[in-house]
C-alpha cells in the first residue's frame, strides 16, 4: 500500500488528505474560506493567501491523526503547484518543501487541472469496525474524454493513459463556472454564483426565455461571453431608468422589486443554467462520437450541477462518470491522488520547483503545455 499525503491551496481552500494508492482515501480536511470571501462578493488573494499560512499546520496535522498515519507511513508528499493564485501556491509549496525535506520523502508537483480528473478514481474509506480493506468500485477505463468545467477552465480532454492528455476544445473567452458567477452577480443572487444560480434556476422554468447558444461549429471549443451579456441586456432592458443603481457593483445593492416581479430572476437563471448545459453536453456528445473513448468523465466545480450530470447521463451514448459532490470542488484528495500516479511514474518534483500560476495541462512525455 502506498500512502500519499495531498497539499491543496490553489485558491480559498486550505486542505490536506492521506489517500492509499491513488483512491482510498484514508482522511480529508479541509478549511473552507467561503464565509470569509463572501464579503467580498468573490475571493481576495490577499486575505486567501494569509488564510492559508494560518490554517496549513492544523489542517495537515489533522489530516495525519484521522488517517492514525505517522511521517513513517508517508510515501511522498503531493502538492497543487499550479494552476492558481500565486500567493496561495506558494504557501502549499513551500510547507510541502518543507516537510519532504525533513521526512526525507519524495516531493510531486501536481497539476490543478490534472487533480480535478482524478477527483473521479476516490472512494471514501468506510468507517471504523473492520481491519479488512473494502473491495473498491472498477476505476475509470481508457480512454477517457474528460470534460473539465470550474470556474477559470472550461476544457474537452482526450486521456489515454495516465499522463497523456490531448486538449480537443477549450473556451475562447469565460469560462463555464465564471459565466455562473458573473450571472450570479447581476441577479444579485450571492456567492457562491454557481451554486446560487443553480438554486434559483429549480424554481424556474428553463424554456422561459430564449438564450443563445454560442455552437463554435467545426471545432470543440466554447463561448459563454454572449450567453452573460444576453443576461445583462435583459436585466437592463427591465431595468428601465433602474439600471445604473440595479447593475452597481456593490454587495447593499440589490435589483429592485418591481423588476425581480417583472423579469423573473429563477425563470432568467433556469434558463440560463439550461443554455450552459445544452452546450456543454452537446459539445462532450460529438466530441465523444469522434474520439475512441470508453467513458466519460466530469471534473470541476461545475460538474456538481445536478442539471449537468442528469442530461450528461441521458444525452450521450457512453459511459458517464462524475465525481460525489464533496470532490467536485477544490480538495487535497484528489491532489493526493493524482500525485500516486505521478510518484509511479518516477515523476518527481526537483527542490527548484516553483509555483506555476498560469500552468496548463501538459501532453505526454511533457512535450509542450496546453494553454487553458
Amino acid at each position: 500500500m502506498t500512502l500519499i499525503l495531498g497539499i491543496e491551496t490553489s485558491c480559498d481552500e486550505t486542505s490536506a488528505a492521506i489517500v492509499a494508492d491513488g483512491r482510498l482515501i484514508h482522511s480529508l480536511v479541509t478549511a473552507s474560506q467561503i464565509d470569509i470571501h463572501r464579503a467580498f462578493g468573490g475571493v481576495f488573494p490577499e486575505v486567501a493567501s494569509r488564510q492559508h499560512v494560518m490554517a496549513i499546520v492544523p489542517v495537515i496535522e489533522e489530516a495525519l491523526a484521522k488517517a492514525s498515519a505517522t511521517w513513517s507511513d508517508i510515501d511522498a508528499i503531493a502538492v497543487t503547484q499550479g494552476p492558481g493564485l500565486v500567493g496561495s501556491l506558494l504557501v502549499g509549496v513551500n510547507t510541502a518543501k518543507g516537510i519532504a525535506a525533513s521526512a526525507r520523502k519524495p516531493l510531486v508537483g501536481v497539476n490543478h487541472l490534472e487533480a480535478h480528473f482524478y477527483a473521479n478514481w476516490l472512494v471514501e474509506r468506510p468507517a471504523a469496525g473492520g481491519d479488512a480493506e473494502p473491495q473498491l468500485p472498477p476505476a475509470p477505463q481508457f480512454p477517457i474524454l474528460c470534460l473539465i468545467v470550474s470556474g477559470g477552465h472550461t476544457a474537452l480532454v482526450h486521456v489515454s493513459e495516465h499522463g497523456n492528455y490531448e486538449l480537443l476544445g477549450q473556451t475562447i473567452d469565460d469560462a463555464a463556472g465564471e459565466a455562473f458567477d458573473k450571472v450570479a452577480r447581476l441577479l444579485d443572487l450571492g456567492y457562491p454564483g454557481g451554486p446560487m444560480v443553480e438554486a434559483a434556476a429549480s424554481a424556474g422554468n428553463p424554456a422561459a426565455f430564449d438564450l443563445p447558444r454560442a455552437w463554435m461549429k467545426e471545432t470543440h471549443d466554447f463561448s459563454f461571453s454572449g450567453l452573460k451579456t444576453a443576461v445583462l441586456r435583459l436585466v437592463q432592458k427591465h431595468a428601465g431608468a433602474d439600471a445604473p443603481q440595479s447593475l452597481r457593483k456593490s454587495r447593499e445593492g440589490a435589483l429592485p422589486p418591481r423588476v425581480v416581479r417583472e423579469l423573473s430572476i429563477p425563470d432568467l437563471a433556469a434558463s440560463f443554467q439550461e443554455a450552459v448545459v445544452d452546450v456543454l453536453v452537446e459539445k462532450t456528445r460529438l466530441a465523444a462520437a469522434a474520439q475512441p473513448v470508453r467513458e466519460v468523465l466530469l471534473a470541476g466545480g461545475v460538474a456538481a450541477n445536478k442539471a449537468l450530470r442528469r442530461a450528461m447521463s441521458e444525452r450521450l451514448g457512453v459511459p458517464v462518470r462524475y465525481p460525489p459532490l464533496k470532490f467536485c470542488t477544490d480538495n487535497a484528495a484528489m491532489v493526493a491522488s493524482a500525485g500516486y500516479f505521478q510518484y509511479l511514474r518516477h515523476d518527481w518534483a526537483t527542490w527548484d520547483m516553483d509555483v506555476l500560476p498560469n500552468l496548463g495541462l501538459i501532453r505526454a512525455q511533457r512535450a509542450g503545455p496546453l494553454e487553458i
